[in-house]
């Protein structure tokens, strides 16, 4: 294999190299939405990494988020367990549900919502960001057509519609 880039000293590749993050030492130092709970297990803080942030969340039964987008950032939600379902659109008109086993992919700037269609069950699913900053627009003027019970993501990245915390 041949590449023209220069050859780090072997023992960069020790710290500079392939991480292993253990399932047992995932971050909940992330945006928390209530009825969600997020853990990072790769982000620029924890592995260095430029371009990606991957990690798990847990959506509670019944749970719902407001209406909102990521900005130019593309999203793939893996569902490990449960029942995911997505509504997107100018007006949420479309709605999609995927189970174990099933990947859905979220492109730029699409107004959605994400919700566990399961009134009993935990929803956990990995996700996948195509970058490393946590970018979410809250979409308020647009009425969800499965309301989120005054749940919003509230925390210093994610306000409150009405301005408060």
């Amino acid at each position: 294999m041949s590449d023209s880039s220069p050859s780090p000293s072997p023992s960069r590749w020790k710290h500079d190299g392939v991480r292993v993050i253990k399932g047992d030492q995932l971050d909940s130092n992330t945006a928390q939405t209530p009825g969600m709970f997020r853990q990072a297990a790769i982000n620029h803080a924890r592995v260095g990494a430029q371009k990606i942030w991957a990690g798990t969340v847990t959506i509670e039964p019944d749970a719902k988020t407001g209406v909102h987008h990521h900005g130019e950032l593309e999203s793939v939600i893996f569902v490990l367990r449960g029942k995911a379902r997505m509504r997107w659109g100018e007006r949420l008109e479309f709605v999609a549900e995927a189970e174990a086993g099933d990947f859905i992919f979220v492109p730029p700037y699409v107004p959605h919502q994400e919700i566990n269609a399961d009134p009993q069950n935990p929803l956990e699913c990995v996700l996948v960001r195509s970058d490393n900053e946590a970018v979410v627009v809250n979409i308020t003027d647009l009425e969800p057509v499965e309301r989120p019970e005054e749940v919003y993501w509230v925390d210093p990245i994610h306000r409150h519609p009405g301005g408060g915390a």
